[in-house]
């Protein structure tokens, strides 16, 4: 991506510190970068860290440089804005369209893509007030990244928690390319194996166990990997949207068919994504013909065995330089206890990566949009949510990381750790 013009904006929470993560990376990567604080935020972090850390002035007064019309100058000539963090005050500003500071004025001269990262306690974050605003931030296009789950200031935990800088640098770094209408090629000469849908399993001639899965994310997954440059087998269960052209397609039906396909597909693959919802149990006996009621029966007793765990039986079977990206679909309501579902389940089957997403009645299945966190062994990786092709490259975007990370690892160089925040 070419050098962009970079406006960070910082408000008054404690985890205005970890904006300086955020800033340092950004210049890093190559990006002229402009710090706007809020009054509040200076309070954290002082002037001459974001001057020394963004190599680049900070301005916080709306009244100054009036000359250079600085107060709307800064805005227009932004290529991208990240606020992080952005408060449930900043927040509520941007929402109403308020401009009493500079920042304000900056956002609103400003035609740039928007991301914010909230920050904020965990009732702060739910109040109905803040639900309304982030909707109506996300409905004018800004990009919302986390908030996270996990410890807050003093005692407390749960969402709220400011998203880690190299997980907003790069949610905001793809926005300003997608914005941008740049082609992405990272996966070019790449083999990547995709499944989607779900599985059925017989009962009789007429009828079976499904799930609803309607496959659309998994297609999205493939459209987004083909058009990044990879060459995609899409092994597809059940499809009840249309296969996407330029993929190599291998139908099939029951799980143990998915498992068959998908076994011989990954080997030699770079990539492999199980999207696809597979059933965990099958009828111990199909019926050669129509399962028939008969006279005086009150019901119809069946006997399911297990079906083989896919995703285990790759991801424990050597697979040194195939990246194994799982889908977990839960209904667990609560946040932290989701991730914590999702992380079990990320050591017990042995994948590099899982996608979480909770599911219910009307989430998730079938829909056109999706909302989803990547975890790897060392966390959280990224949040994702909109429609299901930016959730697609959302994953695709981790998974092109990770794979960088594995053909050129630096031992030198430590993840951060996640600290308090609020």
């Amino acid at each position: 991506m070419s050098r962009l013009n970079i406006v960070v904006g910082i408000t008054g929470g404690i985890a205005a510190y970890k904006a300086v993560g955020v800033v340092r990376a950004l210049v890093l990567a190559g990006h002229d970068v402009h710090v706007v604080p809020t009054e509040g935020a200076l309070r954290f972090v002082g002037r001459p860290t974001l001057e020394a850390i963004s190599r680049n002035p900070v301005h916080t007064d709306l009244y100054e440089g009036v000359a250079e019309v600085r107060h709307v100058a800064i805005g227009q000539a932004a290529d991208l804005i990240v606020i992080a963090p952005a408060t449930a005050n900043s927040i509520a500003k941007l929402a109403a369209g308020l401009a009493d500071d500079l920042l304000g004025n900056t956002v609103l001269a400003s035609e740039a893509p928007i991301v914010i990262a909230p920050a904020m306690h965990t009732e702060m974050w739910l109040n109905q007030a803040t639900a309304a605003n982030v909707a109506t931030l996300r409905e004018r296009g800004v990009t919302i990244v986390g908030p996270a789950v996990g410890q807050l200031t003093g005692a407390d935990s749960g969402p709220g928690r400011m998203e880690e800088p190299d997980v907003i640098v790069a949610a905001a770094l793809a926005r300003a390319a997608a914005a941008a209408g740049l082609p992405r090629d990272d996966l070019s000469g790449r083999r990547v194996v995709v499944t989607a849908g779900g599985t059925r399993e017989p009962l009789d001639p007429v009828r079976f166990l499904g799930n609803r899965s309607s496959g659309k994310q998994g297609v999205a997954i493939a459209e987004a990997a083909r058009a990044r440059g990879a060459q995609v087998t899409l092994i597809a269960a059940n499809l009840e949207v249309a296969a996407p052209g330029g993929c190599d397609i291998r139908s099939v039906s029951t799980a143990r068919e998915l498992q068959a396909a998908v076994t011989e597909a990954a080997a030699g693959a770079d990539l492999v994504v199980m999207a696809a919802a597979v059933a965990d149990y099958r009828p111990a006996e199909v019926s050669e013909s129509k399962i028939k009621k008969q006279p005086g029966d009150d019901g119809l007793t069946l006997e399911l065995v297990r079906n083989p765990d896919i995703l285990a039986g790759l991801g424990h079977a050597p697979h040194e330089g195939t990246l194994l990206v799982g889908f977990a679909a839960e209904t667990e309501p609560d946040d932290e206890r989701l991730l914590a579902l999702g992380a079990a389940k990320l050591e017990a089957k042995g994948a590099d990566l899982l996608v979480v997403n909770r599911v219910g009645w009307a989430e998730g299945f079938a829909r056109d949009d999706n909302r989803v966190v990547i975890l790897g062994r060392d966390g959280v990786r990224a949040r994702a949510d909109g429609s299901k092709m930016s959730v697609a490259h959302g994953i695709l975007d981790v998974a092109v990381q990770h794979l960088r990370e594995q053909a050129a690892p630096d031992p030198g160089v430590a993840r951060e750790q996640p600290a308090p925040s609020g």
